[in-house]
Protein backbone atom coordinates (compact mmCIF):
# COMPACT_ATOMS: atom_id res chain seq x y z
CA UNK A 1 0.00 0.00 0.00
CA UNK A 2 1.34 3.26 -0.99
CA UNK A 3 2.39 5.90 1.97
CA UNK A 4 0.17 8.92 1.84
CA UNK A 5 1.87 12.22 2.08
CA UNK A 6 0.61 14.00 4.70
CA UNK A 7 0.91 18.45 4.60
CA UNK A 8 4.88 19.19 5.78
CA UNK A 9 5.77 15.47 5.35
CA UNK A 10 8.98 15.20 2.54
CA UNK A 11 9.43 12.06 0.56
CA UNK A 12 13.24 10.42 0.57
CA UNK A 13 14.41 11.30 -2.30
CA UNK A 14 17.69 8.72 -1.78
CA UNK A 15 20.41 11.38 -1.22
CA UNK A 16 19.60 13.61 -4.34
CA UNK A 17 19.09 16.76 -4.35
CA UNK A 18 18.30 19.70 -6.76
CA UNK A 19 20.25 22.96 -7.93
CA UNK A 20 17.95 26.29 -7.24
CA UNK A 21 17.54 29.29 -9.71
CA UNK A 22 20.11 30.94 -6.79
CA UNK A 23 22.57 28.23 -7.17
CA UNK A 24 21.77 26.68 -3.59
CA UNK A 25 21.66 23.10 -2.71
CA UNK A 26 20.60 21.38 0.44
CA UNK A 27 23.24 18.37 1.40
CA UNK A 28 21.36 15.29 2.21
CA UNK A 29 21.81 14.72 6.11
CA UNK A 30 22.88 10.98 5.79
CA UNK A 31 25.91 12.05 3.93
CA UNK A 32 26.82 15.18 6.09
CA UNK A 33 26.65 12.47 8.81
CA UNK A 34 29.12 10.02 6.75
CA UNK A 35 31.56 13.46 6.09
CA UNK A 36 31.68 14.55 8.98
CA UNK A 37 30.28 18.11 8.29
CA UNK A 38 28.90 20.07 10.59
CA UNK A 39 26.80 23.33 10.36
CA UNK A 40 29.11 26.44 10.35
CA UNK A 41 32.13 24.36 8.44
CA UNK A 42 33.61 26.40 6.34
CA UNK A 43 33.47 24.38 2.72
CA UNK A 44 35.96 24.59 -0.68
CA UNK A 45 34.21 24.16 -3.75
CA UNK A 46 36.05 22.83 -6.46
CA UNK A 47 35.03 20.38 -9.64
CA UNK A 48 36.43 17.25 -10.09
CA UNK A 49 35.20 16.81 -13.71
CA UNK A 50 31.96 17.30 -15.43
CA UNK A 51 29.27 17.09 -13.18
CA UNK A 52 31.36 16.62 -10.57
CA UNK A 53 31.68 18.73 -7.22
CA UNK A 54 34.35 18.15 -4.59
CA UNK A 55 33.51 19.71 -1.01
CA UNK A 56 36.58 19.83 1.52
CA UNK A 57 36.46 21.37 4.83
CA UNK A 58 38.33 24.51 5.47
CA UNK A 59 40.60 25.30 7.97
CA UNK A 60 39.55 28.20 8.09
CA UNK A 61 42.12 31.50 7.75
CA UNK A 62 43.43 31.25 11.46
CA UNK A 63 43.66 27.45 11.00
CA UNK A 64 45.82 28.52 7.39
CA UNK A 65 47.99 31.18 8.85
CA UNK A 66 48.42 29.46 12.72
CA UNK A 67 52.03 28.97 13.48
CA UNK A 68 53.30 30.38 10.10
CA UNK A 69 55.76 32.46 11.38
CA UNK A 70 58.00 30.74 14.02
CA UNK A 71 60.93 32.13 15.93
CA UNK A 72 59.79 35.19 14.70
CA UNK A 73 59.73 36.31 18.95
CA UNK A 74 62.43 35.19 21.02
CA UNK A 75 61.22 32.72 24.26
CA UNK A 76 60.00 34.71 26.80
CA UNK A 77 59.77 38.24 24.93
CA UNK A 78 55.92 37.86 24.32
CA UNK A 79 55.71 37.60 28.81
CA UNK A 80 57.52 40.96 28.58
CA UNK A 81 55.16 42.32 26.27
CA UNK A 82 52.29 40.91 28.56
CA UNK A 83 53.86 42.03 31.94
CA UNK A 84 54.23 46.05 30.26
CA UNK A 85 50.10 46.00 29.88
CA UNK A 86 49.81 45.62 33.80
Amino acid sequence: MDKVKRKGERRGRGGRTRISTKNQATIPVEALRKSGLNPGDELLVTSDGPGRLLLVRSDGVIGRHAGSLPDVYPPGSLDELRDEWE
